[in-house]
């Protein structure tokens, strides 16, 4: 996800999408685990994805 739509999204659709998102890394490492993935990177990205989000609702926490 590209941080333009990042900050499109509005702050209360910006914390459900952090939960989904995280929800979906915890789903995805655990069948990592379980059996590898055919693509490991997919972890890597979520992950970024997460902190980008992460990282836009503290900067509107903290602008407010």
């Amino acid at each position: 996800m590209k941080i333009a739509e990042i900050r499109e999204l509005t702050t209360a659709e910006l914390a459900e999408r952090i939960e989904t998102e995280v929800a979906n890394l915890t789903n995805m490492k655990f069948n990592h685990h379980i059996s590898p993935l055919e693509d490991n990177s997919q972890i890597k990205k979520l992950r970024r994805d997460v902190a980008r989000m992460k990282t836009e609702l503290r900067q509107r926490e903290l602008n407010k």
